[in-house]
């Protein structure tokens, strides 16, 4: 398929706690956005037909690229697909993403699929910002921090 990237990558965490951090709006902030860039979510409402609405700003210059999604489908700790767009209207088109958590021994198996990709956006970048993403992911979800 043109214009996609699918990645895979393996946490030590369950899946409960990966899928949680894709639809808790605060977490999305804390790992969704490449390193450079600062995310804030404006809109989120975790529901078939709902959405959300997503900047992430770069740090050093200040541009903002934003976007919005809608959710297709929701299996907790299972699957979620959703749809983006980009605010802006010359990075036209749907992105589909398609994210499947499967438990493994060790955790958690990831797989995401994105396709859709506006052609201005070089796919070897895509590639760039989610290993990113998803290196700040994982420091996110593998620690296991008791209450004190």
């Amino acid at each position: 398929m043109m214009n996609t990237v699918k990645l895979h990558r393996v946490f030590a965490a369950p899946p409960a706690r990966v899928f949680q951090a894709f639809v808790d709006p605060d977490a999305l902030v804390k790992w969704m956005a490449p390193h450079g860039f600062v995310a804030k979510v404006s809109h989120f409402d975790l529901k078939i037909g709902g959405g959300y609405h997503m900047s992430f700003r770069n740090f050093s210059t200040g541009t903002i690229i934003s976007f919005s999604g809608v959710y297709h489908e929701i299996i907790p700790h299972q699957r979620l697909c959703y749809s983006d767009q980009f605010d802006d209207p010359s990075l036209a088109g749907s992105i589909q993403v398609t994210v499947d958590f499967k438990e493994v021994p060790i955790g958690t198996a990831l797989y995401i699929t994105q396709s859709g990709i506006p052609e201005q956006i070089p796919l070897d970048g895509c590639y760039l910002g989610w290993q990113e993403s998803l290196q700040l992911l994982q420091l996110l979800v593998t620690p296991v921090i008791p209450d004190a």
